[in-house]
C-alpha cells in the first residue's frame, strides 16, 4: 500500500488503516466496503444521524449506545459494526466521513484500482459517472474508482484529484484566471 504512511498520518487515517488491516487479514474487505457504503447513504439521508456524528453535545456513552442500536437496522456487517462501537466510545465519529473515505481509498488500492476524489458544482449523475471513469481509466491505464462531492462554490465543471496530480476544470478557477490576466 503504497499511500498507507501518508494515510497514517491523520488521526481518520489510523483508523481507517485498523479498520482496513481487519477486513483484509479476515478477508472481509467487501463486506466492510458495503457497510460503509450503507452507512455513507445514512448519514446523506438522515439530519439526526449526522447530528449524532458531529455534535460536540453528544456524550460518548449516548452515542456508543446510539450506534449500537442503529447497527443492525442498517444491517452493517458485525466488524464494521464492532469498529463504529470503538469510535464512538473514543470519542472519534466526527471522523467517520474521513475514515470511510480513507478505507475506501484502501480498499480501492488493495484492488489495483485508484481513487479520484472528484468534486462538483452539482450532483453527478451516473451516466457522468461512467463516462468520467471511462476516461480516467483510458489515462491511467487502470480502474478507477469515483469519490465524489459536491462543492457549489466551484460554480460549475469539476476538480479531480488523483493522488498529486489534480485535473482543475472548474468556472471558479477559470473566471480567477481570467481577473488575473486582465489585471495585467
Amino acid at each position: 500500500m503504497e499511500n498507507s504512511g501518508g494515510i497514517q498520518a491523520s488521526l481518520a487515517g489510523r483508523y481507517a488503516t485498523a479498520l482496513f488491516g481487519l477486513a483484509r487479514d479476515e478477508q472481509q474487505i467487501d463486506a466492510v466496503s458495503r457497510s460503509l457504503d450503507t452507512l455513507e447513504a445514512a448519514l446523506a439521508e438522515s439530519a439526526d444521524l449526522r447530528a449524532l456524528v458531529s455534535s460536540p453535545m453528544v456524550g460518548r456513552a449516548d452515542a456508543s449506545r446510539t450506534i449500537a442500536a442503529l447497527t443492525p437496522t442498517l444491517g452493517l456487517d458485525p466488524l464494521t459494526a464492532r469498529f463504529l462501537g470503538v469510535v464512538a466510545d473514543n470519542g472519534r465519529l466526527g471522523e467517520l466521513k474521513s475514515i470511510i473515505r480513507l478505507v475506501r481509498a484502501l480498499a480501492g488500492e488493495h484492488r489495483g484500482e485508484t481513487v479520484a476524489e472528484v468534486a462538483s458544482a452539482h450532483p453527478l449523475d451516473d451516466a457522468q459517472i461512467a463516462a468520467l471513469k471511462t476516461r480516467l481509466k483510458a489515462r491511467l491505464g487502470r480502474e478507477v474508482t469515483i469519490d465524489s462531492t459536491v462543492d457549489p462554490w466551484l460554480l460549475g465543471g469539476i476538480v479531480v484529484r488523483l493522488g498529486s496530480q489534480m485535473i482543475d476544470a472548474s468556472i471558479k478557477t477559470k473566471l480567477n484566471t481570467l481577473a488575473t490576466a486582465m489585471k495585467g
